[in-house]
């Protein structure tokens, strides 16, 4: 049988218990600052790990966030064109490795709907390209403002089911896109698929003679590979030997031409160079006849 503690021990029992309660209140966050510190100082402890603890302020960070802040913009969106032939459509999604592009009438503004990789797929699967027609498989495209906070378009990408919108400004222009997958990366961290490179993978070759080509391979192992010359006195990447002769940060579908390599951007953002395609480029033989005596 338990011994019961006399009445002054029970007393002081209740009031360091009280302590205690009146403690936890007075620590109790007042604001998301606050919490922050809070979870941090939770993590140190050991209570979870740390990739729970960016997940929790991943969560919390994007119902201050709007659309704008991680719009891909227009000039950087994979599209297709209603008049496009199922091949040149083929290309575009092979080379780009997305799932879902907007699908274009006469510009970047006249988006006429969502056209998913897989019923392309599954039309040439078919035997019958002559027949195709965009139109009828094509979904209706979703469009957002700038504006708009990103819990909220996360909580109606759930519901509609949706995986892309449509960003538009204040004037009802074509701002951009975003995806599901931009707004989960705010809280996971960055999601890597299937036509993401290996980071010790710098150059996957695609065709005869083009090349996909991260940004950030080392000068050495790009002269190695393609046998150039290119100089790493000034930078360490084939990025910034690119961005360097552009002049500018690049975007997508620009083109330069260095050491007889034709090189092509397929993937940027504002901050960055990701990704480039490479040709090498075949010139003809030069003869005596191709001189002209003046």
């Amino acid at each position: 049988m338990n011994a019961v503690p006399p009445p002054s021990q029970t007393t002081s029992l209740m009031f360091s218990w009280f302590g205690r309660l009146r403690q936890a209140l007075a620590n109790e966050p007042q604001d998301k600052e606050q919490l922050i510190t809070l979870l941090r100082d939770a993590q140190k402890r050991s209570l979870f790990n740390t990739d729970t603890l960016n997940m929790i302020e991943g969560a919390l960070a994007i119902a201050e966030m709007q659309v704008r802040d991680i719009t891909i913009p227009r000039a950087q969106m994979v599209v297709l064109y209603l008049d496009d032939t199922p091949e040149d459509m083929m290309r575009t999604v092979i080379e780009s490795g997305h799932s879902r592009f907007p699908m274009l009438g006469e510009n970047k503004d006249d988006v006429q709907g969502i056209f998913l990789a897989k019923d392309l797929l599954e039309y040439f699967a078919q035997g019958k390209p002559n027949d195709f027609n965009p139109r009828d498989l094509m979904r209706p495209a979703v469009f957002v403002p700038e504006s708009k906070r990103l819990n909220i378009l996360l909580r109606e990408f759930r519901t509609s089911r949706n995986h892309m919108a449509i960003v538009v400004d204040e004037y009802g222009g074509v701002a951009g896109l975003v995806t599901i997958e931009d707004v989960i990366e705010q809280i996971v961290g960055d999601i890597d698929d299937e036509h993401d490179f290996d980071d010790q993978v710098y150059i996957k070759p695609r065709e005869t003679d083009i090349y996909s080509v991260l940004a950030l391979t080392p000068i050495e192992e790009f002269n190695e590979y393609f046998k150039t010359n290119f100089s790493n006195e000034e930078f360490d990447t084939i990025g910034g030997v690119v961005i360097n002769t552009f002049g500018h940060l690049p975007q997508r579908g620009e083109k330069i031409f260095l050491e007889g390599l034709e090189f092509e951007v397929i993937r940027s953002n504002s901050r960055r160079l990701h990704l480039l395609r490479v040709r090498r480029m075949s010139f003809p033989a030069v003869t005596d006849e191709d001189y002209i005596d003046l």
